[in-house]
């Protein structure tokens, strides 16, 4: 009987192909790994840490490990309840409006008429515009003094009289939304607007052919190439928009009489302007695990559509 020498050489050559093989995409992706755990999950896991502790620069002979405090001190906190639910007011109303418009434009950008490149251009002009302009250029079209807005409504009657809505508690956080519809619409128009070009136009000739009416394509061949791309657009812009601060700051500060405060802007007041850094990373670790559980909700519904 003959005995192969070569088998356990063959055998430790195809085991060290196959961690090759294992480890080689690791080696190349290794770069942009060691990236991501410096700049996301190493600071992230700093602040979440803060939330543990009281780090008040007021009062820094404080400083210490105090537990589940700043929990407890948030759902004690009032301020913190109302500008969570000023946050889902905020969140909601921004995001249903530049939803509907965004796709509203994206289906008239898929025609083809004069100058359609032109007038993409000018529609995605607003992303472009850094929040802060943004929010400084809103806040002066609705000042009653310089800007035409609070005039045009008192002559439409939609106000009794010129005055700034900014400083109304019942309709302050109109202006930011406004705002931010406007600089948020682009996205949805541009993402929608990719989705749509990539859907078959035999099956839209197929459907002519049946006799389907204008609604019955958009209900029957439309919305369902575009739900997945609805799903993870509308999950990307809620969790920017519920941390969106930029806009708030800027125009209303989070007044009048904290009519306008969000979650994120709250944040950002306590962790910058209070000092408190222990008690602003509680909220924002409470802020973290929501947009989470949202976000794990939309990716299993856009499973369920991709199936």
């Amino acid at each position: 009987m003959m005995f192969d020498a070569s088998l356990p050489n063959s055998h430790a050559r195809s085991r060290r192909l196959r961690w090759s093989r294992l480890v080689e995409p690791w080696w190349y992706l290794s770069p942009g790994l060691l990236l991501i755990a410096l700049f996301i999950f190493v600071p992230m896991a700093i602040g979440i840490s803060y939330a543990f502790q009281s780090i008040n620069l007021l009062n820094p002979m404080e400083t210490g490990w105090v537990g589940w405090d700043n929990f407890t001190q948030m759902f004690d906190d009032r301020r913190f309840f109302k500008a969570l639910g000023h946050t889902l007011n905020w969140t909601l109303s921004s995001l249903l409006l530049q939803f509907f418009f965004g796709l509203a434009l994206a289906l008239l950008l898929n025609r083809e008429f004069r100058f359609r490149r032109w007038v993409q251009a000018l529609v995605f002009l607003p992303w472009a515009v850094p929040a802060f302009l943004s929010g400084l250029t809103w806040s002066w079209l609705l000042n009653p003094v310089v800007g035409p807005l609070p005039q045009w409504l008192s002559d439409l009657g939609v106000l009794s009289e010129p005055y700034n809505i900014l400083s109304d508690p019942q309709l302050a956080m109109w202006g930011p939304v406004i705002a931010n519809v406007w600089f948020g619409i682009p996205f949805f128009a541009i993402t929608l607007l990719a989705a749509l070009q990539s859907i078959p136009k035999d099956l839209y000739e197929a459907a002519s052919i049946d006799g389907a009416s204008g609604w019955q394509q958009f209900r029957r061949v439309t919305l369902p190439f575009l739900a997945p791309m609805i799903a993870i657009t509308v999950m990307l812009r809620t969790i920017w928009i519920a941390n969106f601060a930029d806009l708030i700051v800027v125009m209303t500060d989070g007044g009048p009489a904290g009519s306008t405060s969000i979650l994120s802007s709250y944040i950002f007041t306590t962790a910058y302007r209070k000092l408190d850094f222990g008690y602003a990373s509680a909220m924002a670790v409470f802020l973290l695990l929501l947009m989470t559980c949202y976000a794990l909700v939309l990716l299993r519904i856009r499973h369920q559509l991709l199936k």
